[in-house]
């Protein structure tokens, strides 16, 4: 007999994103991020999602889902909808997604580059500190460039848009960079 799927929303920092995280995984070890329908080609459950007219964009990590809703729309009649909507696809064993995106980086380039030393420190903090915080809210963040003391980030999920996100990129990650990693002296935020 199979355990049945159970599927349950929870907020995140981000007041136009919502988590809805689910018993069984999703796309383990691996993160996907679709901001229109057309990037949905080969993400058969993301596709659907983007057929409720709410749906503004859809990232998938591990076991959830967030969904960035339209402006418009109200949270309380989403999740009426999307719940049992993710619960049923689930049950039936649907493909979330045949194939993976490519992955929006952007590129900054470099003039100098930073020791791997250096470099090998910021990413264990992010690693053990910062990553799995994020992702508890609904979002992925992810190394970019270190050049002359700053770190530059991209931002995505729940924390793309999220007005808090600034707030706690100089005040936590910031602050927690500089002091275990002295070399860092500001950390920014560039988004896809």
């Amino acid at each position: 007999m199979r355990t049945p799927v159970l599927v349950y929303a929870e907020s995140t920092p981000n007041p136009a994103t919502l988590k809805f995280v689910a018993n069984v995984m999703l796309l383990p070890d691996n993160s996907a991020e679709y901001l229109s329908p057309e990037e949905a080609k080969d993400a058969p459950l993301v596709e659907a999602l983007f057929q409720f007219p709410y749906v503004q964009a859809v990232y998938l990590c591990n076991n959830f889902i967030t969904i960035t809703k339209k402006p418009s729309a109200h949270w309380s009649q989403i999740i009426l909808e999307i719940r049992p909507f993710l619960k049923e696809w689930l049950e039936q064993g649907k493909d979330v997604i045949i194939r993976l995106p490519e992955k929006k980086h952007i590129t900054i380039p470099s003039s100098s580059d930073a020791p791997a030393e250096i470099i090998n420190r910021i990413q264990s903090v992010l690693d053990a500190y910062v990553r799995p915080a994020v992702e508890s809210d609904g979002g992925e963040i992810s190394f970019l460039s270190f050049e002359d003391g700053v770190l530059r980030l991209q931002l995505r999920g729940s924390c793309s848009g999220c007005p808090s996100s600034q707030v706690t990129l100089k005040d936590g990650i910031e602050r927690l960079l500089r002091q275990m990693v002295p070399e860092v002296r500001e950390v920014v935020a560039a988004e896809v």
